[in-house]
């Protein structure tokens, strides 16, 4: 029994069981549902084994769907147990549980593939190419990422979740303090996702700067294509940080070394320091493509081509240098002395400077406009002054002096929310709107998506406004209660129902599908949004190689121009085009991965070899494939193209 009691939950709760069965009902109906429907085999042929970027970006967008419910119901958990004071819905252990991973679901496994999906599904329709320019590592990288988060979610049924907080600082994450398996989930998930990110980020960079259609220089771009090579940019410095220092605490925690003990020449503060180098560039990767979003979306419904281009590019630009040079914004009050918090204090503040200059921008634009109030339009309206607010809070907390009365209090996380709510959240489903059509051939309603914008920003502000009062009167973030004479119940009381009203929102949400699903027109025109870039030139559905004719670009609104100016956006002939073969070896890989992480996790050693024997074994198989992949002949493209515009 031994062997088995490593894998029990060191916690166990009511609701810690319900999961596990409500996990384990759910897969046999998954199960049974495939098999019923005889669909294993269209699952493996067209989705498990694919390398097509559009159905890699449409997993990532289920995957985010998905973590975005798991990471919203730990929200509510939070705010329900904070509602009123000395409440006893969930103890110390299992708030700090879930605030931990609250935090790493949401930035991690929810926001990261979110932007994965619109990378994926955007960026070769938006350079006019007809994939990536390495279609297998693509699904190589998506599978890793998501063994990573299945991995990540498993914890609290089997060995017990991290329980460190999301930044999991030492010693607090030490053996000493963290007793149990929770905080090796941290590390090797997230190692295992950050492994296909960092991927990501080297198949997109060369894509952009090696694919695009013939004409579109790097200044010719669309926006945001602009913001997805920067932000992949971003992503190839800080992710091998993440790499080296989640080994580092590994080696800490399972084999004995001293790189964040408190003695024997280890260095606490060098946790801290580089989670920072990677952490605060996580953010902008986060927000630069989400700021790529706004500016097609504006610059579609304001009827009017996007102010300031090259300013834009440049402000973006800045901010990917300044983002490194942040970190120790972090830790103010952590003792590293008056010259070194002056100089992080006044890069923090610097960087403020190229974001306003977009918000300048994207308001010039609206100047003048012929506005559409669309729903992604209403989105990005409701970013503008929302996001303002929570830069504002953020120069505020950039003065260190200051910062020692904002530091550690739920100011800091009214201001983060501030940010990333209305920054990259609304970004998401503003986008998702969008592109739905582009992806499914009918459009979302525009009722419903209106009435869940103005129901997710009410619940938006009267969650979070609260929280900057409470944080100045000296309510500490992570505390999991808190007496009635602290005085704090009727602020955490709105905040509660705040988040409810949110939740309503994102309820509807799922509504909107089902009921757009059902109900939505299907004659739908391939450009319905009446936009201004290359994406919207393709057939709806879009074919598989995206483009029967290369586009021949002569401004960053290749469509637009073609509209406006007359200009021939597809010149020539068909000709036959290459694609590659769909492969199974990216899913099997990424399943020994899973395996490997389990057993790593909890120091099997004899499976850990073996599955690393067997990474290495699907390495040396594709080293030595002979696959060169296939081609689609121009009777089929004739084909493909006369009924497409037929539909």
């Amino acid at each position: 029994m031994d062997f088995f009691d490593r894998f029990a939950v060191p916690h166990p709760s009511v609701a810690i069981y319900a999961s596990m069965a409500a996990i384990g009902l759910t897969v046999i109906a998954v199960i049974a549902g495939i098999t019923y429907f005889k669909k294993w085999g269209y699952l493996w042929r067209e989705w498990l084994t694919t390398v097509d970027h559009k159905r890699i970006g449409i997993m990532y967008l289920l995957s985010a769907l998905l973590m975005l419910f798991r990471g919203g119901v730990d929200a509510i958990m939070m705010r329900a147990q904070l509602a009123v004071p000395e409440n006893t819905l969930l103890d110390a252990q299992h708030y700090n549980e879930i605030f931990t991973t609250h935090g790493i679901v949401m930035i991690l496994f929810m926001a990261m593939p979110f932007i994965m999906f619109f990378m994926n599904f955007v960026v070769p329709l938006q350079i006019g190419a007809r994939d990536v320019a390495f279609p297998r590592l693509n699904a190589l990288s998506f599978w890793l990422f998501f063994m990573g988060a299945m991995l990540f979610n498993i914890s609290f049924v089997v060995g017990g979740s991290p329980d460190a907080g999301w930044t999991s600082y030492f010693p607090l994450a030490g053996n000493e303090f963290s007793t149990s398996v929770g905080t090796n989930y941290y590390m090797i998930a997230i190692q295992i996702a950050g492994i296909g990110t960092l991927m990501t980020g080297i198949n997109f960079i060369t894509t952009i700067l090696k694919m695009r259609a013939p004409g579109m220089t790097l200044m010719k771009m669309p926006m945001f294509t602009w913001s997805a090579l920067i932000a992949n940019v971003i992503i190839v410095f800080a992710f091998p940080v993440l790499a080296v220092l989640l080994a580092m605490g590994t080696l800490d925690r399972q084999f004995g070394t001293q790189f964040f003990t408190m003695d024997n020449g280890g260095m606490d503060m060098l946790w801290a320091n580089l989670f920072w180098v990677w952490g605060h560039p996580e953010v902008y990767i986060l927000i630069l493509p989400a700021f790529g979003i706004y500016s097609e979306i504006i610059s579609t419904f304001a009827r009017r081509n996007l102010y300031g281009y090259k300013s834009m590019v440049g402000s973006m630009v800045i901010i990917s240098l300044l983002s490194f040079l942040v970190w120790a914004h972090h830790f103010f009050t952590m003792g590293q002395g008056a010259l070194t918090n002056s100089i992080f204090s006044i890069t923090t503040m610097a960087i403020a400077v190229p974001t306003g200059v977009k918000i300048f921008n994207w308001l010039l634009t609206l100047r003048k406009g012929k506005i559409v109030f669309t729903t992604p339009m209403l989105y990005s309206m409701l970013f503008i002054p929302l996001f303002t607010l929570g830069g504002v809070t953020g120069v505020m907390l950039a003065m260190s002096a200051a910062d020692y009365q904002y530091h550690n209090t739920m100011f800091l996380v009214a201001h983060f929310h501030n940010v990333i709510i209305p920054g990259v959240v609304y970004a998401m489903l503003a986008g998702l709107h969008y592109y739905w059509p582009k992806m499914f051939g009918f459009m979302l309603n525009e009722k419903i998506g209106k009435w869940t914008a103005w129901l997710l920003s009410i619940g938006f502000v009267l969650a979070f406004m609260p929280m900057y009062a409470s944080g100045l009167d000296g309510q500490a973030r992570r505390m999991y209660t808190y007496s009635e004479a602290a005085g704090f119940g009727l602020l955490n009381m709105i905040s509660f129902v705040g988040a409810a009203i949110m939740a309503i929102g994102f309820v509807l949400i799922v509504y909107n599908i089902y009921y757009s699903t059902r109900y939505e027109s299907r004659d739908i025109s391939n450009d319905p949004w009446d936009a201004r870039t290359l994406e919207w030139s393709t057939h709806t559905p879009v074919p598989e190689y995206n483009f029967a004719i290369l586009p021949e670009v002569r401004s960053n609104e290749a469509l637009w121009d073609a509209k406006k100016n007359g200009h021939v956006l597809f010149k020539g002939e068909y000709e036959k085009i290459h694609m590659p073969n769909n492969s199974g070896i990216p899913f099997i890989m990424s399943c020994i991965f899973f395996v490997w992480g389990f057993s790593f996790i909890f120091s099997l050693w004899i499976p850990v070899i073996v599955t690393t024997l067997g990474i290495f074994g699907c390495m040396a198989l594709r080293s030595f494939e002979q696959d060169h992949g296939r081609y689609i002949s121009v009777k089929e493209i004739e084909e493909t193209e006369t009924n497409l515009r037929g539909a």
